[in-house]
């Protein structure tokens, strides 16, 4: 009896349109982020202006680390050989394709930061260093060699171009093996994508250390960098998920089932578990010993207009996806599957504001249409971005080595 071939079922070289009601609304929620940032930067409150340059750094950071976090999906799967993912893997490679302006975007932002209006006032900030100042640190003097303008700087140009230019060069490659076929795009996929992975490891955690976590100069969790990365992932898969259930109701993508969705809804549901275990680990450690220059990072999260978000946090990214997402079933069905990734983009999102609001914005906060009209801003600029980028290739990569077993895949 012969194999049924199911290349003659699909058409791959479908091209996804964007257009409609999902390109005006990706530019009607930029044009509410633009007007929320402008009215914040053009108040004449100070905590205001305040407000706006500290959301701006958190959806920046977030922009590009959920970016980031499609560029380490396509080289995981690359360099794991896996072929279930091979089918869907379009999606990842356009978030990949806009990591280059989303760093560009948070580079500016920084920038800025450190100069027009500093956010990063803990430890750029006249007289930290000079032991003859009145304002002379002596625990910010002596992280001085690390922080300092020169190196930071330095450092947030080399790692985002880096992670930038691997992954342009793997997305391009992909879309040039729809063209050359054969299996040396392929091998310059593995190649780059093993590479790619040892600086990715090696430099993460640094670069959260320096955007986020020097924020609050006097304080460092050594755990801090794998809590980011750990947040970057969940919120990279769940907008995956996102994006993919979306296209498929739009008719698209006939070739992914709910066999792709539950490995995607596996992934979703353990590193929840795992952000939860390094949060977990984090606070709880800090909670124990007591040590004052520790638990000055969690005393300012217990202040009455940060501890109920920071309780909603962990109800949402542990309690939410583990009642939601345990049961096989739940983790085949899109309307699940797609309530759930947007539930844990905004629990993250609640995440990084409790990282980022304390350390940059001391008096005063409030809460209002600053911060919600940044994010709705910065979703629709990834919106817009991602299904641009989308739209112009086909989404199979119909030469991939691994496309028949992506077709093939159940569990």
């Amino acid at each position: 009896m012969g194999t049924h071939n199911h290349h003659n079922d699909y058409n791959f070289s479908e091209q996804f349109q964007f257009s409609g009601i999902a390109k005006v609304l990706s530019l009607v929620a930029i044009v509410v982020g633009i007007a929320a940032i402008a009215i914040g930067l053009l108040s004449s409150d100070h905590i205001m202006v305040e407000r706006t340059y500290a959301n701006l750094l958190l959806m920046g950071y977030y922009f590009t680390c959920v970016c980031a976090a499609g560029a380490f999906f396509v080289a995981l799967q690359m360099v794991t050989q896996s072929g279930w993912s091979a089918g869907l893997i379009r999606i990842p490679q356009a978030m990949a394709s806009v990591l280059p302006i989303a760093s560009i975007i948070l580079l500016i932002i920084v920038a800025l930061g450190l100069t027009t209006h500093n956010l990063y006032h803990h430890w750029h900030a006249e007289g930290l260093t000079d032991p003859n100042s009145p304002n002379y640190d002596k625990l910010v003097a002596g992280k001085a060699a690390f922080l300092n303008v020169p190196g930071f700087l330095i450092r947030q140009i080399l790692f985002m171009g880096t992670y930038s230019i691997f992954a342009f060069i793997l997305a391009k490659i992909s879309y040039n093996e729809d063209l050359a076929g054969g299996l040396n795009s392929y091998k310059k996929s593995f190649k780059l994508s093993a590479i790619f992975l040892v600086i990715f490891g090696f430099t993460t955690p640094i670069w959260s250390f320096d955007t986020i976590m020097s924020l609050e100069a006097h304080w460092f969790s050594t755990m801090f960098g794998w809590y980011n990365f750990a947040a970057m992932w969940v919120s990279g898969i769940a907008a995956i998920i996102i994006i993919l259930v979306l296209v498929k109701k739009a008719g698209y993508m006939a070739w992914v089932n709910e066999n792709h969705l539950h490995d995607l809804g596996k992934l979703l549901f353990g590193f929840s578990i795992f952000w939860t275990y390094v949060w977990f680990a984090q606070f709880m450690l800090i909670y124990y010993s007591n040590i004052p220059e520790e638990t000055v990072y969690f005393y300012k999260r217990w202040e009455p207009e940060y501890k109920p978000w920071f309780w909603l946090s962990i109800i949402i990214n542990f309690v939410a996806p583990l009642l939601l997402l345990v049961d096989r079933d739940a983790k085949r069905k899109q309307n699940v599957m797609l309530f759930v990734a947007i539930l844990l983009l905004a629990g993250h999102w609640l995440d990084y504001y409790i990282m980022v609001m304390p350390g940059t914005v001391e008096s005063h906060r409030g809460f209002g249409f600053i911060e919600i009209g940044t994010a709705i801003g910065f979703v629709g600029l990834f919106t817009f971005l991602v299904l641009s980028k989308l739209s112009k290739h086909a989404l199979a990569p119909k030469n991939h080595p691994f496309l028949d077993e992506s077709l093939h895949h159940q569990i």
